[in-house]
Parts: structure tokens; sequence; C-alpha cells
């Protein structure tokens, strides 16, 4: 899980940040970016995919990661954004948000996926990074756990919906609710709602 970060500090690289995304997928929501920079010899065997962790698992990692990250920043694009501007390029526009509300500038950015982003930083791609570098995995959990927690808010708002359980998803139980009750203002209206 080290590997990406320990060729880019070879090449002299001292700030390196993992980037990656939650909530691409939704009917609901915004998809959340995040950014983290560890310390050059941090290690956690316990951080890995978010995917692959349970809600309980996630919540305790994204305190560990937030106490012990160097900088951790976030990237926040509304579904009204989404809408605008399309999904990739509102992902894209998360995880530049992200970086730069770093408190420090990264000299190198590591990547999930294959797009880079548009910021004059030496960066890199990974197709999988958040099984495959610690940073970006950190990331994954950083952005998964914050947009968790931003649809457990939207779900005091829009009760109907019951974003506590299915966090924007197009679940059959999300899907019949917005049949009987219509679209909200958290609906991505370029999404397919069938």
């Amino acid at each position: 899980m080290h590997q990406f970060e320990l060729r880019a500090r070879r090449r002299g690289f001292n700030t390196i940040a993992g980037v990656d995304e939650a909530g691409r997928g939704p009917l609901a929501g915004p998809v959340v970016a995040a950014a983290v920079v560890f310390p050059s010899d941090y290690t956690n065997g316990e951080i890995r995919d978010s995917k692959k962790l349970t809600p309980r698992k996630r919540e305790s990692l994204y305190t560990i990661i937030r106490n012990d990250a160097i900088s951790v920043g976030l990237g926040i694009m509304e579904a009204s954004a989404i809408d605008r501007i399309n999904i990739l390029q509102a992902t894209l526009s998360a995880m530049k948000m992200a970086i730069s509300n770093l408190s420090l500038r990264p000299d190198y950015i590591l990547i999930d996926g294959l797009n880079t982003i548009d910021l004059p930083v030496e960066q890199e791609t990974i197709v999988r990074g958040d099984s495959l570098s610690i940073s970006v995995a950190a990331a994954s959990i950083i952005a998964k756990v914050s947009r968790d927690h931003i649809m457990d808010r939207y779900h005091v708002l829009y009760p109907q919906y019951n974003f506590l359980k299915n966090k924007g998803y197009g679940t059959q139980e999300h899907r019949e609710a917005v049949k009987e009750y219509g679209r909200c203002k958290i609906h991505r209206r370029s999404f397919k709602i069938r």
C-alpha cells in the first residue's frame, strides 16, 4: 500500500497527496472528494479501500486519519452542479477543490482512476488506487464518511426517501419513494430514475 508513495519520494517529491471521491453513482446528493497527505514514514495496516470496510470501521479510521494526517482537504459538488457540468467534470472539480483545501500545497498527487486534475502539479492516476495506495485509500475513507454524514443530514430534511439508509443510491425503496413523492431539491435531474 506504500509503493506509489515510496516511488514518488525516490523521485524527489516530498508532499504527496492521495485523492479519491465518493458518490459518483447515486441518484441524489453531492459527489464528495478528499485529499490526504500523510507524514513520509506513516503506516497503518487497517487503511484500505472504503468499500471493503464496515461503516463502523470507516468511522473509526476517519477519526484516525484526521488525527494522523498532515493535512486533509474536502471538495463537494452538489447535485445542481452535477446536472450542469456532468458527473465526470463535477468529480474532477471536487478533486481540485479538495487539493486546494489542503493546508499545504502538494508537489505530487496520486489520483484514483484514469483522469488527471486541472492543476499545475505532477500527477499519477492509478486504476483501483484505493486498493493500492495508502493515501488514496485514506482519501476514499474521508470522502465516503464525509458524504455519508451529509446524506444523514439530508435525511432529516427529506425523511420520505430514507437517505439515512440508502445514502442517495438507487435502491428499490428509494426509486419507489421518488415515484410516490417526486424528486426533491438534492436529486440529480440528469440521472435516470427507472
